[in-house]
């Protein structure tokens, strides 16, 4: 008998997380907000949040925003329950949910989906979790249905900063490609030839100095940087001018290049990419 599940919001990934409960022969109970959402599914349908969450051992929370979760669980007996909270949230978010489901009488594991519904279920999709481990650990082979489980401490905040961490990165790898479109269609070069023979495999490739920089900064600077700061603060001018020349806002490049001269400010002119990981965590002013 596999373990029954209650499923908390059918939205587009809530709706792909029941779909692969119920492939892998689990009962699985659902509720949304708004009644009669994805009717398709084979599941049973609570009438109430209360009546979900009572029906399963194991709750999963997918909703909108944080105030959603805190709404749908607020006066809810959740005794004896396990509540995985799937829904994008800050770290402090995090921790603050898990706080009120413990007082609750119930476990809390926090979670940070890296995937898009339709990856949901296969190979290449996994989630980060954090929080109670005893509760992670009786759970995982029912949460790995779902995805590959990375589970990261039981501070219940820490799912959550991994998920930032990668959204973070992606957002600002898109903003760059996005940019790079706008500037080269600003000529009428088409995207697609140029994005295959040009932008994917230069990214790649870029991509694969990331080892290096992370390797700097847990074990210190190499000897000699590979492009210092000071040649490239010296040339990053000419990516907004051009910009602005082309008729293209440079307000996705503007950071990087106020990163760069800061860094010169502070002396750090002869150091590598990794110096500047530094500067960002130091307060403003």
């Amino acid at each position: 008998m596999k373990t029954p599940v209650t499923v908390l919001g059918l939205g587009a990934m809530g709706t792909a997380l029941a779909r692969a409960f119920l492939a892998a022969g689990h009962p699985t109970t659902v509720w949304n907000r708004t009644p009669g959402r994805s009717p398709e599914l084979d599941a049973v349908r609570a009438a109430t949040a209360g009546e979900a969450i009572a029906a399963s051992p194991l709750v999963i929370v997918c909703l909108l925003v944080d105030g959603t979760v805190r709404s749908t669980l607020d006066g809810i007996d959740l005794t004896g329950k396990t509540i995985v909270n799937l829904t994008n949230s800050t770290p402090d978010q995090a921790r603050a949910t898990a706080e009120r489901v413990t007082t609750a009488g119930a476990q809390y594991v926090d979670g940070g989906i890296m995937a898009v519904p339709a990856m949901i279920g296969g190979p290449a999709a996994f989630i980060f979790y954090s929080g109670v481990p005893e509760a992670f650990d009786k759970h995982r082979a029912d949460l790995s249905v779902l995805a590959r489980p990375e589970y990261v401490g039981a501070d219940p905040g820490l799912a959550a900063l991994y998920d930032i961490a990668l959204l973070s990165a992606m957002y600002g790898m898109f903003g760059g490609a996005q940019h790079a479109l706008a500037l080269i269609g600003s000529e009428n070069v088409p995207a697609e030839p140029f994005t295959e023979r040009f932008l994917l495999p230069w990214l790649t490739a870029m991509l694969g100095s990331l080892p290096r920089i992370a390797k700097d900064l847990d074990n210190g600077p190499a000897d000699t940087a590979g492009s210092n700061l000071a040649m490239q603060a010296a040339a990053y001018d000419n990516l907004t001018d051009t910009s602005t020349a082309q008729g293209v806002d440079p307000m996705l490049l503007e950071p990087m290049g106020r990163l760069l001269r800061k860094a010169v400010a502070a002396e750090q002119g002869d150091a590598d990419l990794a110096a500047l990981v530094g500067l960002l965590r130091t307060p403003a002013g």
